[in-house]
């Protein structure tokens, strides 16, 4: 399988909803058929060209959807006009826009932080409702601590504290 057609549903899926507000199916896409029996988490991200600037990630760590097809659509979508972190991306701004779409594994419980890597795993840290997520191998997050840090800061959890459970998961990075 092209291991670009991941980022193409979602550039695809851009051009058509910022363009006239239309949601694509896979159906649209003839997405290849193994796509439409795969079912996993899913992050898009988005980021300008020029800097490599994040301009918006959205995802889910466990699927939501009924195959991953529909999952990079769904979260294509979120991460264009639903990041609360930026303005809605505009139709004329695509060109200018690198997209990636990260295919989680299943997360597991860690036991240890020894378990980590923060180039090869990403993590999920949980606290009674609250939940961070960090994907793996992001520019200047080079140790577990500061992975750690960062996911707890995302769910508004203590890390000092220590006080939370740890999951940890692969991704398969497809990007144009």
């Amino acid at each position: 399988m092209d291991s670009k057609i991941y980022p193409q549903i979602a550039r695809k899926t851009l051009e058509d909803y910022l363009q006239s507000g239309k949601i694509i199916t896979p159906d649209d896409l003839k997405v290849p058929e193994d796509l439409l029996q795969k079912k996993a988490g899913v992050f898009v991200s988005l980021h300008k060209r020029e800097g490599d600037q994040l301009r918006g990630c959205i995802g889910t760590f466990l699927p939501t959807k009924d195959n991953v097809a529909e999952e990079i659509i769904r979260n294509a979508i979120s991460a264009a006009i639903g990041d609360p972190r930026f303005d809605p991306v505009t139709y004329e701004e695509l060109p200018e826009i690198h997209i990636s779409v990260d295919v989680l594994s299943e997360p597991e419980r860690c036991e240890s932080r020894e378990e980590l890597d923060p180039k090869k795993y990403g993590v999920i840290v949980s606290q009674d409702l609250r939940k961070g997520l960090l994907l793996p191998d992001l520019p200047d997050v080079n140790t577990v601590e500061y992975q750690l840090q960062i996911a707890c800061m995302k769910a508004g959890i203590d890390y000092e504290s220590g006080d939370f459970e740890i999951e940890k998961f692969l991704v398969e990075r497809y990007s144009e």
